[in-house]
């Protein structure tokens, strides 16, 4: 058991949507660093291949409320960037409709100043610096080691993965995503449904709809056994 866990005391029950590897990861998070108590995984029916999860049932979506009050329990839904992250708002709408709350994961190792607003359904992991008077939207992830810079807004519905730099007064619009690495210079608006590849260098504003594409590095000629004289 770790120290987080230790501390945190259990006072809200949650059920997570998804049973994907981000939904095993968002179960490791709320269960050792936040005040859920996962009690359930949840998938549509279509999809419903498995009863059980990390110890855990797992239930259909349709019938969620059927099987747990909305009254005292709340949804996370893991889903990723799958459509440029229109499948994990739907599900998020569909559990509102339900009459869930939706919860949020902020980590305890994240450094995020007192005057950020961030909407709901969001997950922040650790290692994300968000500076002074950033505003984040609703149904965001930032995984882990990115950094928002101050005055910046992340529309809604966006998924920023690792280690992004979001420079000052920059403005991401809705239903974006940013890969790794990726990079984003100051006074830059990102159009909505930017889709954003690892390492990009992105100097200007972009329009809506723009996709930009990695180059993956060139192969050398020679081998790195022949470049480092190996006679193994």
């Amino acid at each position: 058991m770790s120290d987080l866990e230790n501390n945190m005391v259990k006072t809200k029950k949650l059920i997570i949507v998804g049973d994907s590897a981000f939904a095993e990861v968002a179960h490791e998070y709320f269960d050792e660093d936040s005040e859920y108590e996962v009690v359930a995984f949840s998938v549509e029916q279509a999809y419903l291949k498995n009863q059980e999860m990390r110890g855990l049932p797992v239930v259909s979506f349709e019938t969620l409320e059927t099987r747990f009050d909305p009254d005292t329990h709340e949804i996370y839904v893991a889903v990723v960037y799958t459509q440029l992250n229109r499948l994990r708002s739907r599900l998020a709408q569909a559990a509102k409709t339900k009459g869930f709350r939706l919860a949020s994961y902020v980590s305890s190792r994240a450094f995020v100043w007192r005057n950020v607003k961030i909407g709901e359904h969001c997950f922040i992991f650790e290692d994300n610096t968000v500076q002074p008077f950033v505003c984040i939207g609703d149904n965001v992830v930032l995984w882990s080691g990115n950094h928002i810079g101050h005055h910046s807004k992340i529309g809604s519905n966006c998924f920023i993965s690792s280690h992004v730099v979001i420079s000052g007064f920059c403005d991401v619009g809705e239903n974006c995503f940013i890969g790794v690495n990726a990079a984003i210079a100051n006074n830059v608006d990102i159009g909505c449904d930017n889709w954003i590849g690892p390492s990009s260098t992105i100097m200007k504003s972009t329009e809506a709809g723009a996709l930009f594409v990695t180059k993956q590095s060139e192969v050398a000629k020679v081998s790195a056994p022949r470049f480092f004289k190996l006679r193994d």
